[in-house]
This record gives structure tokens, C-alpha cells and sequence, in this order.
């Protein structure tokens, strides 16, 4: 019986630690607080620890994450809910599967100094916006609760430079402005705003970030373990907000300054403590909203869309 133990343990001490499953996160956008929990799991071993070897990529194109999972090109992909419609209607096989970030972020920004003080003094003023279609949806909902609509103002296509549009007095307000980003960045230039949600406007409430999967892949493993290391990273984050800083600034040197200190704090309290979690009120509720303003035919069956891998 010894010789039996001791021969075991020395099979044990000289055979490889299994390897961890590979999972591919394709971001949507470039590293920054919105993906905290990602970085924060990374960094405290918590993938590791569910046995998971993840990359985190960053794309070129950030319109093209959903497109590569639903090619079979990665395995997961941060997106938008308001996206998941779109994407249902080209008849994408993708699936939400986990929730990032459970509020939405856009918002309607003005300067505090300047003329407009509610939406109803949007009238006959310019609005810059990044991208059309969706934007314009939300546009539309917030000016039509002040009996406006898109013909009474002006918009611009201001690509992603909402900011300096707006200081430089080339608009009067922007559409898209993301209120943990925007609304610092002209604190930190010298200029205070004033945001407007959609969520307080007439825009039913939505998810700003979700995890998509290729349908076909919806019931592997490491996507169930995968939330799992997330849902302890987003409660690390709000039990220790100052050491997960450290943490994402360690791995991303390059994003410790005052702008994204003070965005990791902003986003903090809208992070999922709970991803794999789904609220399918919330999805039909936005689904039927995506139809009304007509960027849907129809809404899609949730079942179609969004899974809970409770």
C-alpha cells in the first residue's frame, strides 16, 4: 500500500497540469472601464481558476466582433442589446448569453453654460451624433416627450469627436455620448455638462454591453465557467474599488490618468452583479421599442436571441 502511494504521488508530481480550455473574448472597442470585470477576472486568477486560458482582443473594426463569432472566428463577443435586434434581423446565429453592463450608458449631452437647459429648447439647434440609425431612434423618443421631433432640429455627423464639437460650439448638444465618459472629459477641459438619459425620457431601459455566442455553441462549458469568473470580478470590483483600480491599471499602464479614473468609478455601480442573469421584460420591452421606431420589422422571439445559462 506504500509503494502503491508513494509511486502515485510521484506519477502525480511529474505529470503536465492539465491545460486550460482557450477562450477568445473579441471586445468591442479598445481596453477601457466598461470592460473592468474582464481585466479584474485576468488579473486575481479567477478564469484560471475556472479553468480557462482567455484572450482579450481588441478589434480593428468595432462594428466586426459579432460578425467574427458568428463566423466561427471567436467564441465570444462583447456587443449592445440594442445591436442583438439588428443582428437578429440579418439572421446573425448569435445569442446573449451574459450581461456586462446592465444600464444603459448614452446619453443626450449639453454644455451647463450654454442656452439649453431641457430638450424642449432643442429647437431649430444643432445635434451632433457618431452613428446614425439607433442614435437617431433614441433622438426621436427623447424630442417627441417634448413635442419635438427630428425635423426640428439639426444633426451632424460628428464621427466620434462628440467633445470637441461640442466646446468648440460647432453643435449645441451630442447624441451618443456615453455618460461615464463624455460628461468627464469636459469637466477635465475646463467646460461642466448637462446629460439627458433616455432611460428618464421615454426610451425603455436596456443593457449597454452584453456576451454573445454563436447559437450553435450556446451549451459549451467554458461559457457557464466563463460568467461565473465574471460575476466575481464585478463583486471584487464593488467590494474593493481601490485595489480592482490597481489591478486594471497594472495590466494597462497606459489608461492611468484622471479621465479613466474617474470612468472606472462611474462605471462601477453598473456593472451586472449578477451576468448570467436575464430579464426578458426588459428584452421584449426593447424589442418592441426597436420596432415602433421602425429599425426592426418585427421583434424577434427571445428565446431566439437571449439565453440564461443559470
Amino acid at each position: 500500500m506504500r509503494l502503491f502511494f508513494a509511486l502515485a504521488v510521484l506519477f502525480t508530481s511529474f505529470s503536465p497540469a492539465l491545460a486550460a480550455d482557450k477562450l477568445t473574448i473579441l471586445l468591442d472597442w479598445f481596453v477601457n472601464p466598461d470592460h473592468a470585470p474582464l481585466i479584474v477576472a485576468q488579473e486575481k486568477g479567477y478564469f484560471a481558476d475556472a479553468g480557462l486560458d482567455v484572450t482579450l482582443v481588441a478589434p480593428a473594426d468595432p462594428s466586426a466582433p459579432p460578425r467574427l463569432v458568428a463566423a466561427g472566428e471567436g467564441d465570444v463577443a462583447i456587443s449592445y442589446q440594442p445591436n442583438l435586434y439588428l443582428q437578429a434581423a440579418e439572421k446573425l446565429p448569435l445569442v446573449r448569453f451574459g450581461t456586462l453592463v446592465a444600464t444603459p450608458l448614452n446619453s443626450l449631452v449639453v454644455l451647463a453654460d450654454g442656452k439649453v437647459k431641457t430638450i424642449a429648447d432643442l429647437k431649430g439647434k444643432t445635434i451632433g451624433f457618431s452613428v446614425g440609425g439607433f442614435e437617431d431612434a433614441l433622438l426621436k423618443e427623447m424630442l417627441a416627450g417634448a413635442g419635438l421631433s427630428l425635423a426640428d432640429v439639426n444633426l451632424v455627423n460628428v464621427n466620434f469627436a462628440l467633445t470637441p464639437a461640442l466646446i468648440s460650439g460647432r453643435v449645441d448638444a451630442v447624441i451618443g455620448a456615453f455618460r461615464n465618459f463624455e460628461l468627464t472629459q469636459l469637466e477635465l477641459e475646463g467646460r461642466a455638462g448637462i446629460a439627458f438619459y433616455p432611460e428618464e425620457h421615454g426610451v425603455p431601459a436596456y443593457d449597454e454591453l452584453i456576451l454573445l455566442a454563436h447559437r450553435d455553441r450556446i451549451n459549451d462549458d467554458r461559457l457557464k465557467r466563463f460568467l461565473a469568473a465574471i460575476e466575481k470580478a464585478a463583486l471584487f470590483l464593488t467590494n474593493h474599488p481601490d485595489e480592482a483600480f490597481a489591478l486594471f491599471v497594472k495590466a494597462h499602464p497606459d489608461l492611468d490618468d484622471a479621465l479613466n479614473r474617474r470612468a472606472f468609478a462611474d462605471t462601477l455601480p453598473r456593472f451586472s452583479k449578477s451576468p448570467a442573469a436575464l430579464d426578458t421584460g426588459r428584452y421584449v420591452r426593447f424589442g418592441a421599442f426597436m420596432a415602433k421606431q421602425g429599425l426592426i420589422a418585427a421583434p424577434p422571439a427571445i428565446a431566439d436571441i437571449a439565453v440564461s445559462l443559470q
